[in-house]
């Protein structure tokens, strides 16, 4: 029989509980997510054959600690103005450096930096992700038949595996890609990484207006979905940091294909966009993630149009790479 100190223990224990829990209800709230679609910390978000998906926690339950640990990592980081001039040189952009084990992020240009834009070819990353974890690739068998139509880029006029097609940006390649995901997959997947504004209502790319042809256009190029630099970097530790939104294995043949750089202990990954409206660049990024002795760092370098200078992804890789790089010796000196 509890004693009336026992019972008081277990009450305040209770207490204490329900407000992490409370906690927790209100910052998905805030972020735009519904409860069902996150996952406690501690109980990996998994991805089960039958292509459902569930977390650890609906196995063994997630106990106190856990759920102090995920309110901690859920709480908005401490966000530091970074003056990056010198990088940009009158360039129109914004920079964003997270680390997310001190919950800090280093931020150029704060306006820009949080203004939802179209992710273009960045978003590679995601429907590379879903179609690995999915089986819609199989990166041992993954060549795809190019139909005999001349593209403007010439790296894509020929059958084409997964490797190639990512370093190469291939729009065909990932346009039968994501058809073969679908719908309802990719929308799960979109909510759940709370990708953006998740929005992927004009599947076809119609509304894209520098680009009619079907093989080439997508909801993620100019067209519905949107995300700004902020949420890239965010996005970019919810599937390469503790949260593991993909199993081991998918984690892996990301990095093989995203590894940009490696420098002594710094290893850099990312992938370019670019989107065009009347044949301009408009959009033009570089976003992903470095490995350091120190832990992870996530990045992500926008350009928009500038006065006279027309934005470049090749412009937006080389100054993330620069910033990351000396960012990091920065701080081991």
């Amino acid at each position: 029989m509890n004693t009336d100190r026992e019972i008081s223990l277990n009450g305040k224990k209770a207490y204490k509980a329900a407000g992490l829990i409370l906690a927790f209800l209100c910052l998905a709230v805030l972020s735009g997510c519904r409860p069902e679609e996150g996952a406690f910390p501690g109980a990996a978000v998994k991805k089960e054959k039958s292509g459902t998906w569930r977390t650890g926690s609906e196995e063994s339950g997630t106990g106190l600690a856990e759920l102090q640990e995920f309110v901690r990592r859920r709480m908005e980081p401490e966000q530091i103005e970074a003056d990056w001039s010198e990088y940009f040189q009158g360039l129109n952009g914004a920079a964003v450096l997270y680390d997310a084990e001190k919950n800090r992020m280093f931020v150029y240009q704060p306006a820009l930096a949080e203004t939802r834009r179209s992710p273009c070819s960045t978003f590679k990353i995601i429907s590379s992700l879903l179609a690995l974890e999915n089986g819609v690739i199989d990166p041992e068998h993954s060549v795809r038949r190019w139909s005999g139509e001349a593209f403007w880029n010439g790296e894509w006029n020929r059958d084409i595996g997964f490797e190639d097609a990512f370093r190469a940006s291939c729009v065909w390649y990932f346009r039968e890609v994501t058809d073969e995901i679908g719908k309802e997959r990719m929308q799960e997947g979109l909510n759940r990484l709370r990708y953006g504004n998740c929005d992927i209502s004009d599947w076809e790319g119609r509304l894209n207006t520098n680009n009619s042809n079907r093989a080439l256009t997508g909801f993620w190029i100019e067209s519905s979905l949107k995300i700004s630099p902020i949420e890239q970097t965010r996005v970019m530790e919810r599937i390469f940091g503790q949260d593991g939104y993909a199993s081991g294995e998918t984690v892996e043949r990301l990095k093989q294909v995203m590894l940009t750089k490696e420098e002594g202990e710094l290893a850099i990954y990312g992938k370019t966009g670019m989107g065009k409206e009347n044949g301009v660049t408009v959009d033009a990024w570089f976003t992903g993630f470095a490995e350091t002795p120190e832990g992870k760092r996530y990045f992500c370098v926008y350009l928009g149009r500038s006065d006279g200078i027309e934005a470049a992804s090749t412009a937006a890789k080389e100054l993330a790479v620069r910033i990351v790089t000396d960012h990091w010796k920065m701080e081991v000196s």
